[in-house]
């Protein structure tokens, strides 16, 4: 069993972290100021947790979290004249919160265990094509947005990983919130493809019809 890890967590109602993934924030509200700072001055791991429907009346209290998160470390910070910071967060792991800690600071501190990625009895050739198979569908996804190879390469460049491709596939793709947060959720890597395949196939269809002249724009008569 894994063993459990203490941290902070900064809940926000839109934002969903993913392993293997980079994340910019702007932190502005004094408690997670001081977060950071004492953040920055110990291990530099946090973790984002996504706030569950009806956070607005309970915010600057302590609102219910969805209980898997994604964990990570400051890589680079600035912190603002005025006491603001600009910071920099690799993703790390997934984490299961077990319990939240009695409120001795302003911000909200966790024990969680970290979970690993699973690999399910498949394949290493099945999961192979299937994660080449994601890959064209993300691919096909860049050329209708216009995007082109320059993002593939930076997303794979050197990564093998199946659940590393996949987790920042849908760090780059995905954007719905509740989308991302099931996709998070999911620590068997082959279910997590084929749910990542099923939101990029639903966004392809979405952007190839915003894409497609109408009838009347194309100069077609009936």
């Amino acid at each position: 069993m894994s063993a459990v890890i203490q941290l902070p967590i900064f809940p926000l109602p839109d934002v969903v972290r993913f392993p293997h993934t980079m994340l910019p924030l702007h932190v502005f509200e004094p408690r997670y100021r001081q977060m950071v700072q004492e953040c920055l001055a110990g291990d530099r791991r946090l973790a984002m947790a996504l706030l569950k429907p009806g956070w607005e009346k309970g915010y600057y209290g302590r609102p219910p979290v969805h209980p898997i998160a994604g964990a990570g470390e400051i890589v680079q910070h600035e912190e603002l004249p005025d006491g603001r910071f600009n910071i920099l967060v690799r993703g790390t792991m997934r984490i299961g919160i077990t319990t939240e800690l009695p409120p001795n600071k302003p911000y909200r501190i966790v024990r969680a265990r970290p979970l690993a990625d699973r690999y399910p009895d498949e394949d290493p050739d099945s999961l192979a094509t299937r994660i080449e198979r994601l890959k064209v569908f993300y691919l096909r996804m860049l050329a209708e947005i216009q995007k082109g190879q320059g993002e593939m390469a930076r997303i794979f460049s050197g990564v093998k990983d199946p659940a590393i491709i996949v987790d920042r596939i849908a760090g780059a793709a995905i954007s719905d919130t509740e989308a991302r947060q099931q996709v998070l959720e999911c620590v068997e890597v082959p279910a997590r493809i084929s749910l990542v395949q099923d939101f990029l196939v639903g966004i392809l269809a979405r952007v190839s019809d915003r894409n497609t002249p109408s009838e009347r724009g194309s100069g077609r008569q009936n």
